[in-house]
């Protein structure tokens, strides 16, 4: 109860946004594989964000 009100951190924001990428990416692979390889390479760049962020 007591997180109730805490801020995401960058990082945590990063990874959620990294894994809603993937699960559309995934989503269109079926269907569309350019658009799907589209939304890889944005989750790759999200990816080597967060990495760059835990670097620090």
């Amino acid at each position: 109860m007591f997180g109730l009100f805490k801020k995401k951190s960058e990082v945590e924001k990063l990874q959620a946004t990294y894994k809603k990428l993937m699960e559309e990416a995934y989503k269109l692979q079926s269907i569309n594989r350019s658009d799907s390889d589209q939304k890889y390479l944005e989750a790759d760049n999200i990816l080597k964000k967060i990495e760059a962020l835990q670097a620090k």
